[in-house]
């Protein structure tokens, strides 16, 4: 483990502070304090795309609008500090690869308004709503460890089903803001079946999660 990161995580003992994923050549951390400085290189100045810094789906269209840019970072920045991280956060070494927000499905206030993408059943369920991978990692199979990273953080939190909202598109799509919900292709190999189809390019997936 870098240097870096076992600064952060020296005699803490909670668990949204130990690693949810770790190889020779990956590790995957909740994203906490801590490692908000890493997120915030990755996002860069434009936080991923138009000022969005992953609050989307926190907020109504109107908030997000009046928000773009540095208050919706602000927004997001308190978000990590609650007892729940926010999502996860990939590392290549000492620096930050990729990222999959992953929260209970409430915490998105945007899907509860949405006519395509509303609730199946009755089933508390955790969401992934968003993937972001830097620019020299994309299509090397990152997506699909952030997706199981997301569902390992999930459970250690008493998640017992995750849901996800793939485009049907191509993973070879020249623009990535266009699947940053995911494909189905990457959420299938991470182990999740289509239970709806609200629309022809869009599926709502799901994966039982075990503790």
């Amino acid at each position: 483990m870098s240097g870096k990161k076992s600064r952060h995580l020296s005699g803490r003992e909670k668990s949204s502070d130990r690693p949810v994923h770790h190889h020779t050549d990956l590790s995957v951390y909740p994203l906490t304090p801590d490692h908000w400085d890493d997120f915030e290189v990755l996002f860069g100045p434009r936080g991923a795309c138009g000022g969005c810094w992953c609050m989307w789906w926190r907020l109504t269209s109107h908030e997000f609008r009046e928000g773009a840019g540095t208050a919706n970072r602000d927004k997001f920045r308190e978000c990590i500090r609650e007892p729940t991280p926010p999502g996860v956060l990939a590392y290549r070494g000492q620096v930050a690869v990729g990222w999959c927000a992953v929260a209970p499905r409430e915490k998105y206030r945007r899907l509860a308004s949405s006519r395509t993408l509303q609730p199946i059943d009755d089933t508390p369920v955790w969401a992934i709503t968003c993937l972001y991978v830097a620019k020299g990692e994309r299509r090397q199979g990152l997506t699909r460890r952030l997706i199981e990273a997301a569902c390992d953080f999930a459970a250690r939190f008493g998640a017992q089903e995750i849901e996800a909202y793939p485009r049907i598109s191509s993973e070879k799509q020249s623009n990535p803001l266009a699947i940053y919900m995911g494909t189905e292709g990457s959420f299938v190999r991470a182990g999740f079946c289509v239970v709806a189809e609200p629309t022809p390019i869009r599926r709502i997936m799901r994966k039982r999660l075990s503790r």
